[in-house]
Formats: C-alpha cells, structure tokens, sequence
C-alpha cells in the first residue's frame, strides 16, 4: 500500500462505488438463510403428523438449529479465517442448501434433527462472515447503510419468507416447502458468487494493513463530517479491494461525537448489550399472541395481519438505518431503546383500547427493526480490521443467545407472576440496557482520547 500526499495538481482517488448488486445477493441469502431456520414453526401439524412426534418436538428443531448456532459459530469462524471470505461464503451458503434438501427427504425425526444440525452449523457461520463481509466492502463511514442492505434479508424473512413458506407447505406438504427453500439457497449461492465482490482474506494481512492505515489517517471528526470532501492523503489499496479517501489529516483533534478508536473491549461492550437487549426482547415478544388479544382486544383470527403491520414496521425501521440512522449509532441506539421503552409503556398504559394500543406496537416494530443492525453497526465500527469476522461471530453468539435465554426466562416469568409481569420486565432491561450504552460509550470515549 502507497500513501501520496494530496497536492492541487494530483487528482485523487474516485469515492469507491457502493457495491449495492453485491450486497443485495447477500441479502436474497440472508433472508433464504432465516426462513430455512424459522420454517418448521409454520409447519407443525403437518411435520408432527408424518414424522409421528409431537408438535413440541418439532418446535424444538428450531432450538436445536439456534443452539448449534451458539454453540460453534465462534468456533468454525476462527478455523475458517484463512479461507477466501468469497470462496467461503458461497460455500456455507451451499452447505444451507444441502441442508434444507436433506430434511425434506429425511425419512425420521431423527435424521431431521440432524439435518437441523448441519444447517446450524453453516448458519451461524455464515452470519458471523456475512456482516464482517459487508463492512469490508465500504469504509466505516457506510458500515451502518452496507449493513442495512445485506442484512435487510433477515427482516424481510420474518415479514414474508415464514408466511410463504409456510402457505407452501401448507398447499404443497412440508418436504416439497424444504424442497423448495433447497433450490432457491442453490440460486442464491450461484447470485452471490457471481454479484458479490471479493475481499482479502484477513489472515493474509492485506485487509489489516489497509484499515490499520486508514484508521491512522482517518480524521477524528469523519462520523460528524462524513461528507467532506477536503483530502490530505490518498490511499492506494491492494487490487480487489475498496480505496478509501480519507477527509482530512489525522493531526485534527478529537471532536464529541467522533467514533471512538476499535478495540477489544469495544466489541465486548457491543455483543453483551446485544445480548442483554435480546433477552428483555425475546422474554415478552415470545409470549406477544396471548397479550396482543387482551391489550388491544383483537380477535384472535386478526394477530396474523398485526403481526405481520409489525414486521413492516421492522422494514421500515431498518431502510432508516441505511437512510440515516446508520451514521450516528452512538446517538441512534439510545434514542431507539428509549422509544422501545415508551412503546411498551404505552401499551400497558393503553390496554383495551385497540387503536392507541396497535399504534404503540407498530412503533415497537420500527424502533426494534432498527435497533440490531444499529448494535452490529457499532459493532463494527469498534472492532479492530483484524478481528471484524471473529467479532460477528462473538456478536452471533450473543444475539441467538438472548433469543434462546430470552424465551426462556420468559416462561418462567410467565407461570411464576403471570402475563402482566413480562413488559414489565422489557421495560426494566431496556432501562438498563440504556444504562449500559451510555455508560461503555463514555468509557471507550476516555479510551480513545487518553491514546
């Protein structure tokens, strides 16, 4: 890599063009890859009734695939790092495939569970990578809109993918629906291998080098002036990668505002205030059916169209994070987690009036839709060049472990002080959650100004 000093007469480096075709495959696997994982919640009856297991056996298919995700996403990243990202990817999206074929063919439960396994195991990886993938491919002032796009697939799965498999396997029978999803995984695996562009390997040190010098002429200020045009120094980096124009010298003070410097405490801070959050999530959204009917008085036969307005309200939530919530997570996050908490206040307080009740939760899907790619996007920004994949894998680990932990202190919560109990407690965690931003972003503030 060659540094120039920027002079009138030198022209600098063209801005890198945002690589929006790549990033969108990525986000067709994504939302592939969540559907494939959430399917068999759509398709209890008639998955139970084939394979001669109770419907709570099936259910916990999905815990198995969420707990092999838990369990070796740290794992399989840090032994896969020296593989080509590209090469990678494309391989864990094929494994996804094989995955989704092999249960639609599996003649027992048990051959099903392991099919769950081996989809698990690619999933989590391919999260970990997929994230990091994306922040490669931009500089880290278009983290958050990189981000939103790659991993707008998973918002979408949630919002279309389960419903239409699910009428897929309702119309069609189960193992055509996996069928399917397996053909589809296979067509995606061939758009992003052809679409998404390469990046370097982080073992081989050229990524490192390039953001390390980055982060070195990099301005204190560039969150708040992400737009300047003003150049010192132009970058150069290796063939295939993204030049990075950095605004101004890096003697400039640190502003208020600025990102703070990565580290590995930065990314610790992220992944268990992510991790915190899920559970207070999880703990009432789990249990949402019963006291959606009872806050707003909803018909039952209804909950499908409120919960799918909330998983538009995610749709939304997350294109504002790549429209502009994505450029100041520091400021975006606890602005989000206090309207998660007014939200859910506002349905307790609102109970048994529909409309203010139904509005509080379209709210709560914006604000929650927007949230976890802010959390990654932070993340990202703090961790170092040379651990980003590691560092999403951490983040995987601790996200699937909040869904999991969440679920489950949920229902304990439930038969221990009833329904009423569980917003409350959401309320609480994301007070505390609050707390902790706040809190770890002042100390990695200190961090970056003392060095």
């Amino acid at each position: 890599m060659t540094i120039t000093s920027a002079r009138p007469s030198t022209p600098t480096a063209p801005p890198a063009k945002f690589p929006l075709a790549g990033l969108l495959a990525l986000a067709v696997a994504t939302f592939l890859s969540i559907s494939g994982e959430m399917l068999p919640t759509g398709l209890l009856p008639e998955m139970s009734s084939e394979l001669g297991v109770s419907e709570s056996s099936i259910g916990l298919l999905v815990s198995v695939f969420a707990f092999t995700v838990v369990l070796t996403s740290t794992t399989l990243t840090h032994l896969t790092r020296r593989l080509p990202r590209h090469l990678l990817i494309v391989g864990l999206i094929v494994v996804l495939a094989i995955s989704a074929g092999l249960t639609a063919i599996a003649p027992t439960y048990e051959l099903v569970v392991a099919s769950r396994i081996l989809g698990g195991l690619a999933h989590g990886t391919f999260w970990a990578i997929g994230g990091a993938y994306a922040a490669h491919l931009v500089p880290r002032e278009q983290v958050g809109r990189a981000l939103a796009v790659a991993m707008s697939g998973g918002t979408l799965a949630f919002v279309l993918g389960v419903p239409l498999g699910t009428a897929a396997g309702q119309a069609l029978g189960w193992r055509p629906a996996f069928g399917l999803l397996a053909a589809l995984m296979a067509v995606g695996a061939v758009l992003v291998w052809r679409l998404l562009p390469p990046v370097p390997t982080p073992a081989d040190g050229a990524e490192e080098a390039r953001a390390a010098d980055h982060d070195r002429t990099r301005p204190a200020d560039a969150d708040a002036d992400a737009d300047a045009t003003e150049a010192a120094t132009t970058m150069v980096p290796a063939t295939g990668s993204v030049p990075i124009v950095p605004t101004r010298a890096s003697s400039a003070p640190r502003r208020r505002g600025s990102l703070p410097k990565p580290s590995v405490l930065g990314v610790v801070f992220s992944c268990v205030i992510t991790a915190v959050f899920m559970v207070g999530h999880y703990s009432f959204f789990t249990f949402i059916a019963p006291y959606l009917v009872r806050s707003t008085g909803i018909a039952e036969s209804s909950l499908s169209a409120a919960l799918f307005a909330f998983g538009i309200a995610g749709g939304v939530g997350l294109l504002m994070v790549g429209w502009f919530l994505g450029k100041r997570p520091r400021i975006s996050i606890p602005i989000g987690i206090g309207v998660v908490a007014v939200s859910v206040f506002a349905m307790m307080a609102f109970e048994g009036q529909p409309t203010p009740s139904l509005i509080a939760f379209v709210v709560w899907g914006v604000t929650f839709g927007a949230l976890p790619p802010l959390f990654q996007t932070r993340m990202l920004q703090v961790a170092p060049a040379k651990m980003r994949d590691l560092a999403s894998a951490f983040y995987t680990t601790g996200f699937n472990a909040g869904i999991g932990g969440g679920a489950l202190i949920g229902a304990i919560v439930l038969d221990g002080a009833g329904l009423d109990a569980l917003p409350v407690l959401y309320i609480v965690v994301a007070v505390v959650v609050l707390g902790l931003v706040l809190a770890t972003d002042r100390v990695l503030a200190v961090r970056s100004a003392r060095s």
